[in-house]
């Protein structure tokens, strides 16, 4: 990798590291408002699978009343949120007093990653925007399947899930990580991946960025509205 570009990929890294952890600041405050909207709690036949765009950085979120064992212990550290949002980052990046060049650049490299969660006690929408939400149909079958996704992400103790630290803004708190994070492997990387284990047809391999992930979340909502059309005829996941 030449200077040019390990140079691009940094500044471009920083700008996807930096959402992780000061977007949230808006959700922290959209989320003292009125709760509305949102999952009921009960046998249902398909959830809510929530993408949100925060700058450069993606978040997957689903419904707290949806989470389900051995998830939902991630619920219970975020007391009063009806919306728990997961977002993969580079843990040394984030948790750096300065993010200077060095800190900046070893983001390149696979290193240890964590997941920021953030719970909302209002809606998705009313947190981040409108414009930046979509919102995904998902069968229980894989809305199982995309838990057990995230709770392979997580690192866990004989099945115990323990928060590492506080989060940068009230409501919210890190969990180590079990895979790296890399230029290759970024926090959009794990988001499609997040969506392909939900049963969704996207792509991950060379998913650096947030507009790569988001052209694709924003296709398969078309496909699910498209489908959702009187007279439509149902078509798979993804199209």
């Amino acid at each position: 990798m030449n200077c040019a570009v390990s140079c691009a990929l940094a500044a471009l890294l920083a700008l996807c590291l930096s959402s992780a952890a000061n977007a949230g600041s808006q959700a922290a405050t959209a989320g003292s408002e009125a709760a509305t909207g949102g999952s009921e709690a009960g046998a249902i036949e398909s959830s809510t699978l929530y993408v949100a765009r925060r700058g450069w950085h993606i978040d997957i979120g689903l419904a707290a009343a949806d989470l389900s064992p051995p998830l939902a212990q991630a619920a219970a550290d975020v007391p009063g949120a009806r919306f728990v949002f997961f977002g993969f980052a580079d843990k040394h990046y984030l948790l750096a007093k300065n993010h200077n060049a060095p800190v900046l650049f070893s983001a390149l490299f696979p290193g240890a990653g964590i997941l920021l969660t953030t719970g909302l006690t209002n809606s998705p929408v009313e947190a981040f925007g409108a414009t930046h939400v979509i919102m995904l149909t998902v069968p229980q079958g894989q809305m199982r399947a995309l838990q057990s996704f995230i709770w392979r992400t997580l690192r866990t103790q004989d099945d115990v899930l323990k928060v590492y630290r506080e989060g940068p803004y009230p409501g919210s708190v890190y969990f180590l990580a079990a895979p790296k994070y890399s230029a290759l492997h970024t926090c959009n990387t794990w988001g499609a991946e997040a969506l392909r284990a939900a049963g969704f047809r996207v792509h991950t391999a060379g998913v650096v960025f947030a507009s790569q992930l988001w052209v694709q979340a924003r296709r398969l909502k078309r496909l699910q509205d498209r489908a959702a059309a009187p007279g439509a005829s149902p078509q798979p996941q993804g199209g």
